[in-house]
């Protein structure tokens, strides 16, 4: 890397109030996956209002701002736009009040993008190439990313030669973690149908009760990780929604389950999903189902491997930009998402390769949160914090904001000075 280049523009300023505002107001007003007009709509007028080229309806409600500074490489910086639709619980006086809430972040990286396009905007002496920011549609139903590259995005706004991306994490505010394997896992999600045939509760040997089997196969799917995984595979098989039949006196004729498989490599992925098929086709086959399961594969995502040299890279910007006491490691986790296809992982969607991920996590706990969370390690302080999706998750925007801006501008502008 090229250590003589300017230091990044990381100096909020003035700018912190608005992005605050900004913030505040994405958090108080959340839209699920594939609804995200008016995230989209306020993202899309802060990249215009700063300069940038945006282009908004890019795979849904995608957004896509790009600006040019001279000849360099181009780097992608990608936020989500969707909320989770779970009903909060902080009492924060900006609280979302209905079904949804920003409960994993995304208000906080959406900002957090913001405010670095923001400021590469105004210093463009401390980068050079070109910078794409990248509001994405449904990433917590895992569709976004693929939808917005089969939308062309690489084909319409030019292939990046890196793509850079944070996720809120309940680490101490102000510090980032950065991981050299797998960050996060990769993920298959099956929607299950089990066929019986329905009649009376009072004459079940007329029927064939798919309650039954699916309670057999939610408890033989146990077994997937416990005796087929190696132990020291990170491997999770979770049933997340079973439903069946409506009134106690009837046996009904299907029913429904949700399964995610998750693991830290692809091999350990395909294993465990293809055990989680087999299961349930046996269980069927077992109860003499008189149909077949139906087995929808609904969503997958890659593992999320980040480049190690532009990784180290970010790296050393980050020590350098906050202290070696603020920058951390990460081991491998079993959350998901889908950024990794905007990487190599997706190469079969977008067709470009040599494309270097650079992920890491944004602690979000407050000085306060952090300090009473019982436990002296901060592997216990982590287990008892709110962790994302939690409905009391709420990230401490006074130390984690200018963390958030501050970590993707040194980036870019580490990134464009190789």
């Amino acid at each position: 890397m090229d250590r003589t280049a300017p230091a990044p523009p990381t100096r909020l300023g003035t700018l912190l109030r608005p992005l605050t505002e900004f913030c505040l107001d994405l958090h108080l007003h959340p839209e699920l996956s594939g609804e995200e007009r008016r995230t989209s709509e306020r993202f899309a007028r802060w990249l215009d209002d700063a300069g940038l080229r945006t282009t908004v309806g890019v795979g849904g409600h995608g957004v896509v701002g790009e600006l040019a500074n001279g000849d360099g490489p181009t780097v992608l910086v990608r936020a989500e736009l969707d909320a989770l639709p779970v009903r909060e619980r902080t009492g924060l006086p900006y609280a979302s009040r209905g079904e949804a809430a920003h409960v994993c972040g995304h208000d906080l990286h959406l900002t957090a993008a913001a405010g670095a396009a923001s400021l590469l905007a105004g210093a463009p002496e401390t980068w050079r190439g070109r910078l794409l920011v990248v509001g994405q549609p449904a990433e917590e139903t895992l569709e976004g990313a693929r939808a917005m590259l089969t939308d062309g995005l690489y084909e319409r706004f030019g292939r990046p030669d890196h793509v850079v991306a944070q996720h809120a994490a309940p680490l101490p505010g102000g510090m980032v973690a950065h991981g050299y394997g797998p960050m996060t896992a990769g993920s298959v999600t099956f929607r299950i149908v089990v066929h019986g045939r329905g009649g009376h509760a009072g004459a079940p040997h007329l029927a064939v009760d798919p309650v039954v089997t699916a309670a057999h196969v939610v408890t033989r799917l146990q077994t997937v990780v416990s005796r087929e995984a190696a132990p020291a595979e990170q491997v999770a098989v979770t049933v997340g929604r079973f439903r069946a039949g409506e009134r106690a006196n009837v046996v009904p004729d299907r029913a429904e389950l949700d399964v995610t498989v998750r693991a830290v490599s692809e091999a350990s992925l395909a294993r465990a999903a293809a055990a989680v098929e087999r299961v349930v086709r046996a269980e069927c086959a077992a109860s003499a189902c008189p149909r077949e399961p139906e087995i929808v594969t609904t969503s997958r995502s890659p593992v999320t491997h980040p480049d190690p040299a532009a990784t180290a890279a970010v790296r050393e910007a980050h020590v350098t930009e906050f202290g070696p006491e603020r920058v951390a490691m990460w081991p491998p986790s079993l959350a998901t998402e889908d950024v990794a296809l905007f990487g190599d992982a997706g190469r079969r969607l977008h067709g470009a390769e040599g494309i270097a991920l650079v992920y890491w996590m944004l602690g979000t706990a407050g000085p306060r949160a952090w300090a009473e969370a019982p436990g002296a390690s901060a592997a216990e302080k982590l287990a008892a914090l709110p962790a994302n999706h939690s409905p009391e998750f709420a990230p401490d925007l006074r130390s984690c904001l200018p963390t958030a801006v501050a970590a993707l501008t040194t980036a870019v502008a580490r990134l464009t000075h190789a």
